[in-house]
């Protein structure tokens, strides 16, 4: 069963029962439906044509739970109007299902939260990790974001600012998180950039091109973490990183900075250091404070100070750092790093081994705890 095959063709299930009358909530349980039948049928029984037999069966689902009279009476001329079996054109719908869950009936971190589950594919779990809150508080989200559009027509779509938000969480889960989703992010930002003229729209797409640039160079053959200053930048995509700068440059000359142009042009400055020790760290922590101003982000302020301990010394970094809520994800594997650049390494050792407890995933925290026991083997020597 290729349950990859399942994801990438819900978008354009789902975009159909929408056109065809099926408000969301409806649409999305049906599509739902239809994808447990696949995984119960298609083992034994695969279908010549997939998106046809899902539209085929998510139709049906959706017919039979719409039970009220009035429903019964719609339902009757619904299905003179039922697709037939067999090969269904081909339409892109992800990026219009974007728009259409940023609804201007829900809060824009509702429509987020309700577009990551609905459309990207991501779990609550997931989308609770990247909103920093815990999943029960974000199950409510979405079931309150469901029930709000749940009978709404969609057919008012969202704002841009939403949208990029969308984009940038399912990239940025795609990149380090456990479904890759990265590429099929930056598709749909190239989309919108050849559709919409704004410099936010190109300043998420910069970024996510120099991001991914560096790709192939973020885990070893072992599956580990590489850190950023341990990198072969000759595995880097040159030609990614040339054309992230190239749509930066042309983004910043609009004089309209948005904080996706200041992000991407800190991962430009990575980017273009020959060498980890030849990053200009001063302007990384300018464009850090541009990022606070517009944002202010605790997660912005935690890698800023990274930044700080870099340009300035581990003790402006440390100082930085201690301005911020310890409780804040990665806040202890940062104070590690900043304690043993700053020579203590016993802090920097139980630092390492508390980041590590608290880790997001498998492979961060193998490196964090790989971390601690190098500094704690150096510690006994």
């Amino acid at each position: 069963m290729d349950e990859a095959l399942l994801r990438s063709l819900t978008p354009t299930v789902l975009g159909v029962l929408v056109r065809r009358g099926a408000d969301f909530a409806a649409a999305e349980d049906a599509v739902q439906d239809a994808l447990v039948e696949a995984l119960r049928v298609w083992p034994a029984d695969p279908p010549r044509d997939a998106k046809g037999w899902l539209v085929t069966v998510a139709w049906r689902k959706f017919l039979d739970t719409t039970r009220s009279d009035a429903a019964r009476r719609r339902r009757e001329e619904l299905v003179d109007e039922e697709p037939e079996p067999g090969p269904t054109p081909t339409v892109d719908d992800t990026l219009q299902l974007y728009f259409l869950c940023a609804h201007p009936a829900l809060t824009p971190s509702s429509a987020v939260a309700l577009t990551l589950r609905a459309v990207g594919g991501l779990t609550t779990r997931q989308i609770a990790h990247a909103y920093l809150v815990p999943e029960a508080t974000m199950a409510q989200r979405i079931s309150r974001a469901k029930r709000t559009v749940s009978g709404v027509r969609l057919d008012q779509p969202g704002d841009v600012a939403t949208v990029l938000r969308v984009l940038y969480l399912v990239f940025n889960e795609g990149y380090s998180g456990d479904v890759d989703l990265a590429a099929e992010a930056i598709r749909l930002t190239r989309q919108l950039a050849a559709a919409i003229d704004h410099p936010e729209v190109a300043g998420l797409l910069a970024l996510m091109l120099l991001h991914h640039a560096r790709r192939a160079s973020r885990t070893a053959t072992d599956g580990s973490l590489v850190p950023l200053a341990e990198q072969d930048r000759s595995r880097w995509d040159t030609t990614s990183i040339a054309e992230g700068i190239r749509i930066l440059q042309a983004a910043l000359a609009r004089d309209r900075l948005g904080e996706f142009q200041a992000q991407a042009a800190i991962a430009a400055l990575h980017a273009d250091a020959p060498a980890a020790e030849e990053t200009d760290w001063v302007q990384i922590v300018e464009w850090y404070d541009e990022l606070v101003r517009l944002t202010d982000s605790p997660v912005v302020r935690l890698n800023r100070a990274v930044a700080v301990g870099e340009a300035d010394g581990p003790r402006a970094g440390l100082a930085a750092l201690a301005a911020l809520d310890d409780s804040l994800p990665r806040h202890a594997a940062v104070a590690a790093y900043l304690h043993e650049r700053d020579g203590d390494l016993a802090t920097a050792a139980r630092l390492y081994a508390e980041a590590a407890r608290k880790a997001p995933n498998l492979a961060e925290r193998d490196h964090l705890t790989r971390q601690a026991a190098r500094l704690n083997t150096r510690r006994c020597r």
